[in-house]
């Protein structure tokens, strides 16, 4: 689980993410990323619709990238809000082609969000 500090809990925060931040898509993930300097740390939010799956596989979905994003927080020196919008075929993916999508995606946002 991730911790309250870490996570976008207003619909706002998601709002403004999505529509401010940076995208970048792959197969099965869309991520959304909006530099916050002022922000003490990176804070995540993950949108899983009902295209994905049942509730069943969507929970697992949410659950697995959660626990990646709580991974990527520990060498992570990003202070950013980001959302990660999982696609259709996401459940069927294994733990690894889901976590090394994740992280060459999160690594390509937070590239093109460096200011020169």
């Amino acid at each position: 689980m991730l911790a309250r500090e870490n996570r976008l809990v207003t619909a706002d925060d998601f709002r403004s993410t999505m529509k401010q931040g940076r995208k970048v898509g792959s197969d099965h993930l869309v991520i959304y990323l909006k530099r916050d300097e002022a922000a003490p740390h990176a804070r995540f939010g993950f949108v899983v619709a009902k295209t994905v799956g049942g509730a069943v596989k969507r929970n697992l979905v949410k659950r697995r990238l959660r626990a990646i994003s709580r991974e990527s927080l520990l060498p992570l020196d990003v202070k950013a809000d980001v959302v990660v919008r999982a696609l259709p075929g996401a459940a069927e993916l294994e733990w690894q082609a889901l976590r090394s999508e994740f992280e060459s995606d999160f690594q390509t946002a937070v590239k093109k969000t460096i200011k020169p």
